[in-house]
């Protein structure tokens, strides 16, 4: 008898954390493939640290992974996905290493959407000409560039586009709305940058404007943090602009934002709105923006096969890899009981952020909550051990494959609410 085949589609954190996860669960009992348009990933979160060092990111931020699927036993296709046929069960694709390769196709039994998002730069008026980000090796090599070579000492806008989330009936009841889909990054970029402003004698904090289209920035981090962190910046000199309702145009000497205000600046390092790859949107398995819609199991509730985690999911609110990492366990651990593994009961999915930033001067934040679900848990960390638990966890990733063991979210919480130093 054949055994099941699963296929994943999507190969960076949440991917390649589930592909990892899934075969330590299901071991021999199942086949598993997996599709990325690429054969490397790329750390995204540690893209700031070396702007601001002026190292290329690529250097030692692209993670190669190969070695690892294959010691598991997994097979990878490196290849663009173009549509799935949930009624067939078949995926199908292109192969991309060398252009000019015919679509092909390959059935599942179970299919994993890891595929993550897109981020929709193109709808941001002006960004080609005139913005600046940090999510991919591409743009932190531009602001590299500009920030080490051209950067004047003037404005520097850091602002947020609005966020599309998905809705559906048939999504779980309860799940906040957020208005931007994750600005952990804004903040980190805020903390970090100031200190490489003072370190070049280029500016202060005072130099920076902050900007959310939110009612408050970083909404998910809850209130009681939020109370503390926001009349901490701006006692450290930081401009601050909640409820601009959106970015309209970002043009050679600023930003012009959706309630008529705008704010000067030399510089804008913008995060665009997040959104589900283009082929998706057609999908009967997606929410009205073209999320993945599944249960608190990572299951998609029609169709009882196809299951999704990280961005790609609908109710990975907001974007950030911490729940990525927690929804790849609890999908590893349902698709072994199905298949008949474990006969326990598996835990669904529980809500908590998990957020480490640098602040420069080798100290980082930590932040824990899970106010934002309606939970009682709030802390806010700063020092050198956020830093430290930042970095180890670069590492601990490389080393272990995206195969992060089970307690490491529990050490760096224990470590992280704990923090003295």
């Amino acid at each position: 008898m054949a055994k099941p085949h699963i296929l994943i589609l999507g190969c960076n954190f949440a991917g390649l954390t589930t592909a990892r996860y899934i075969h330590a669960s299901v071991m021999d009992e199942a086949t598993i493939t997996i599709i990325d348009r690429k054969s490397l990933l790329t750390f995204v979160p540690n893209i700031p640290l070396q702007v601001l060092a002026n190292i290329n990111p690529a250097i030692d931020l692209q993670f190669k992974f190969m070695s690892f699927l294959e010691h598991d036993g997994s097979d990878f296709i490196q290849a663009e996905v173009i549509t799935i046929d949930p009624e067939t069960n078949v995926v199908f694709y292109q192969p991309n290493e060398r252009l000019g390769h015919p679509v092909r196709k390959i059935k599942y039994d179970y299919l994993v959407i890891a595929l993550g998002n897109r981020l929709a730069y193109d709808q941001i008026d002006g960004f080609a000409e005139n913005g600046h980000s940090v999510t991919d090796v591409f743009l932190g090599n531009r602001l590299r560039k500009y920030l080490h070579n051209e950067y004047k000492g003037g404005p520097i806008a850091i602002s947020s586009a609005v966020f599309h989330q998905g809705k559906s009936d048939k999504l779980p009841t309860g799940l906040p709305v957020a208005l931007t889909a994750c600005e952990g990054p804004p903040v980190e970029m805020s903390f970090s940058l100031a200190h490489w402003l003072g370190k070049n004698h280029k500016g202060t904090a005072s130099t920076i404007y902050l900007s959310t289209p939110a009612k408050v920035i970083a909404e998910d981090a809850g209130e009681t943090i939020l109370h503390q962190l926001l009349p901490m910046m701006q006692g450290m000199g930081y401009h601050y602009q909640a409820e601009t309702l959106g970015i309209k145009k970002v043009y050679g000497g600023g930003i012009e934002f959706n309630d008529g205000t705008s704010q000067e600046a030399e510089l804008a390092i913008l995060f665009p709105d997040w959104q589900p790859h283009t082929f998706l949107k057609e999908m009967p398995f997606t929410d009205d923006q073209g999320f993945v819609i599944t249960d608190f199991y990572m299951r998609n509730p029609d169709y009882k096969n196809i299951f999704a985690v990280g961005d790609a999911a609908s109710i990975t609110v907001p974007k950030i890899g911490s729940l990525g990492h927690m929804e790849a366990e609890v999908l590893a651990n349902t698709l072994a009981k199905d298949l008949g593994i474990i006969s326990g009961d598996v835990k669904p999915m529980e809500f908590e952020l998990l957020c480490m930033g640098d602040m420069g001067g080798i100290k980082g934040f930590y932040m824990r909550t899970n106010e934002w679900w309606g939970g009682k848990e709030s802390h806010l960390k700063m020092g050198v051990t956020p830093y430290a638990l930042k970095m180890g966890f670069k590492q601990m990733y490389y080393t272990l494959g995206g195969k992060i063991p089970h307690w490491g979210l529990a050490l760096s919480e224990i470590v992280g609410d704990h923090t003295v130093l």
